[in-house]
């Protein structure tokens, strides 16, 4: 019979593998599916432009919590100090890395992208218009290509966590 004692770690376990979830599932489900409906549903590149910020404003806004949940949850794990909730020196580098970039995109990129298109959709003239979207474009690069990285390491973060599972079931790794 297992003791009231090892629900602590699972359920802590579980928060975890939800907040990964959000955090991998919400770019892919955004990128997947919402863009193209956004852009095939609205029809204008200006109210497609802005939902789309909007959205990623919404899923940064989640991935804030999927970070705190992440750390306070390992953090506790780590606490308990328990063989079977370990976190492993790998698990602290990659979320501290995903923080990071999350960090970087969410509080320096994302709000000077956000602006640039503002500006840019508010111009009237065709020049002005199009070198600012040229300047939105070249700043929106290295963003997309950062959330493409985070998720990578979302998904390599699922891969230790499920491997160290696996471990612990004894089943061959």
């Amino acid at each position: 019979m297992r003791s009231a004692a090892g629900w602590g770690p699972a359920c802590v376990l579980s928060c975890e593998f939800l907040a990964l979830g959000v955090w991998v599932g919400g770019l892919i489900v955004l990128v997947g599916a919402v863009i193209p409906a956004v852009f095939n549903t609205f029809g204008g590149q200006d109210s497609s432009g802005f939902f789309l910020t909007r959205a990623f404003e919404g899923y940064n806004r989640l991935v804030l919590v999927a970070l705190v949940i992440l750390i306070t949850a390992m953090a506790y794990r780590h606490w308990r100090g328990r063989a079977v909730a370990t976190v492993s020196r790998g698990e602290w580098i990659l979320v501290s890395l995903m923080g990071g970039i999350a960090g970087l995109i969410i509080l320096v990129l994302h709000p000077h992208a956000a602006a640039l298109q503002a500006q840019a959709f508010a111009l009237k003239d065709e020049q002005a218009r199009k070198a600012a979207f040229e300047a939105f474009f070249r700043l929106h690069m290295p963003i997309r290509s950062l959330y493409v990285v985070n998720v990578v390491l979302g998904i390599w973060l699922l891969v230790l966590k499920t491997k160290r599972s696996f471990r612990q079931e004894g089943v061959p790794v």
